[in-house]
């Protein structure tokens, strides 16, 4: 028996953008968001958003937002696992190294500064089987290049005296060792032939707090400073191409990672156009530095995860995920163990490798890549005519990634760009996991360019109140009873703890006296009124006389309206960070 096709919506008249502008435009007039003299057409600019490097982001997609340009997509197949290391004793790194490659791990990423120098490497990598085992050297390449090149000629030593063929990795030197390290690389491309030499590191960009524009525009400003380098040495265009390995950050931003990686082949494509070479690019995504917190360090488990999926369905060649507890200190081998399961998850339970370029076709990534391509393949010409990456890290690309760390930091500030378990529902009762210290976070320090944590300034106030002999407090003046109050409490408790300061609250107690009586037993200076609109018409300014003379020295309100002797107010979008500081001002807590 044939078995009709089934046709979900062949019962449904076509829908089209226009109807559904005009369905949205009635939505939006009733909200308040858009005036009676909007039209269908300021719709989509209404509920459009702008990323902070000023990519436009769409509410609405179509067959119409699909690119011209082909697609340039690794084919579907499990990616590299590749765990970083940078343990400081070479005996405990080789245990760990060991210990990974036999839970899954495919690859090796090894922090030599930390670790030791060509001397350790030796110790670092006994009993790895190095013709199974990809290696990759990071030695601090892209602000110094010269102490990366002993280094990579150690581990060519090491390959040649094991008699073994390396299947992969990298030599780990930047752009800038090219120069010193051109014999390294000669010998590399003799001996060698799947062993890359130069890594194009995009991760400083992305540290100092820069856009996905910006990092894409300096890699490829990068790597084609890096091909210069290598052509002007004497080799061919074909062999520069292929010893380059670029290296991106994977946020908890599942889809513009996916878009960022997408796009980053497209530039480099164009590159390799342009020279008259031929190559893929080569991608390596790690899970974003810049996101992990120290606070509520559990919850990092969920960023990387997302973010190893974006990499993954992005199209990366090999993906670290860095383990939950980066932020404290050197991981433990529980936190290598989730961070290597991750991988399997996505790939033997979910699937994610198991297609080419799942997200290709989909009208929202399609536009976002090619948005993506053109503003970073504009950057990247800006960069040219600067110079080239050289000459530009002295300022123009500073002060651009500055800008953007600027609009990045009022979005944190405001929470517009929430942290859970920092900026939004913290938990004051955690107890931090212990770790040993070192370089448990991947990416480098030094250079012209700062490295920042989005969760950065709330945690450091974090620090500093529970750096006190008692806890920092703040009375919640809640009023009426509590179907009133709930909400605004709970809101203004969770503002204030984000700060690390606890709050004490009054009950249901409408009565101005009653309120002061708890407030002085509260032994606090600040007080914050919370309760309903209603509410507050009729007790706000009252009980707010009464706090005064009970001695508030700040009078806060969780909500909007002016009440008497009320200073300020709290409400979602107002700038936490500023409102944290001034309490830690008023309870005489020294910054």
């Amino acid at each position: 028996m044939t078995v009709p096709p089934l046709e979900i919506a062949s019962g449904f008249p076509p829908g089209s953008r226009e109807q559904w502008r005009t369905l949205a435009l009635g939505v939006l007039r009733k909200s308040g968001a858009l005036g009676e003299d909007a039209t269908p057409a300021d719709v989509e600019e209404a509920l459009s958003s702008t990323t902070h490097d000023g990519v436009t982001i769409a509410a609405l997609h179509d067959a119409a937002d699909l690119p011209a340009a082909p697609r340039i997509v690794r084919p579907g197949d499990q990616w590299d696992v590749r765990q970083r290391h940078a343990h400081p004793d070479p005996a405990v790194t080789n245990e760990a190294v060991l210990s990974d490659l036999e839970g899954g791990v495919t690859s090796v990423w090894l922090d030599l500064p930390a670790g030791g120098g060509p001397d350790a490497l030796s110790r670092v990598l006994d009993g790895v089987h190095l013709d199974l085992a990809p290696v990759v050297l990071d030695a601090g390449a892209q602000v110094s290049g010269v102490r990366s090149v002993p280094i990579a000629g150690a581990y060519l030593d090491l390959l040649a005296e094991r008699g073994v063929t390396a299947p992969g990795g990298n030599l780990g030197l930047g752009p800038s060792a090219v120069s010193e390290g051109i014999s390294v690389l000669r010998r590399c491309l003799a001996e060698q032939p799947a062993l890359r030499g130069v890594v194009v590191d995009a991760l400083p960009y992305h540290d100092a707090g820069g856009g996905d524009v910006e990092e894409l525009g300096c890699s490829i400003a990068a790597g084609v400073a890096a091909l210069r380098a290598m052509t002007d040495a004497g080799l061919s265009i074909e062999q520069a191409i292929g010893l380059l390995e670029f290296r991106y950050a994977a946020s908890a931003d599942q889809f513009l990672t996916i878009a960022k990686l997408r796009a980053a082949r497209r530039l480099w494509a164009r590159v390799t156009e342009v020279v008259g070479g031929a190559g893929d690019q080569l991608q390596h995504a790690v899970t974003s530095s810049a996101m992990m917190t120290a606070r509520d360090p559990w919850v990092n488990m969920l960023r990387t995860t997302l973010a190893c999926f974006g990499a993954g369905v992005g199209g990366a060649d090999a993906v670290t995920v860095q383990p939950f507890d980066a932020c404290l200190g050197l991981p433990d081998a529980f936190a290598r163990r989730i961070a290597r399961n991750t991988h399997a998850l996505l790939m033997e339970e979910a699937g994610v490798a198991r297609v080419a370029d799942p997200a290709g076709g989909s009208w929202y990534v399609e536009r976002l890549t090619a948005d993506l391509a053109e503003r970073a393949w504009a950057w990247f010409q800006e960069i040219e005519r600067a110079g080239g990456m050289a000459a530009a890290l002295d300022r123009l690309v500073p002060e651009r990634i500055a800008a953007t760390r600027d609009r990045r930091a009022e979005a944190l500030a405001h929470r517009r760009d929430p942290i859970t378990g920092v900026s939004e529902f913290p938990n004051l009762a955690e107890k931090i996991p212990a770790r040993q210290s070192g370089p448990g976070l991947a990416g480098e320090s030094g250079g012209p360019l700062p490295r920042i944590r989005y969760a950065g300034e709330f945690e450091a106030l974090r620090d500093l109140a529970d750096a006190q002999a008692g806890r920092p407090r703040v009375f919640l003046a809640t009023i009426g009873p509590v179907a009133a109050h709930t909400a605004r409490a709970t809101f203004a408790a969770n503002l204030f703890a984000a700060g690390g300061i606890e709050t004490v609250t009054s009950g249901t107690a409408t009565d101005p006296a009653e309120i002061a009586e708890a407030f002085r037993a509260a032994g606090t200076p600040v007080a914050c009124l919370c309760s309903s609109d209603r509410l507050y018409g009729e007790h706000a300014a009252a009980v707010a006389a009464a706090l005064r003379d009970a001695g508030a020295r700040r009078i806060w309100l969780a909500g909007k309206g002016e009440h008497g002797d009320v200073d300020a107010n709290l409400y979602a979008g107002c700038d936490a960070l500023d409102v944290l500081r001034t309490t830690f001002d008023d309870l005489g807590v020294t910054r």
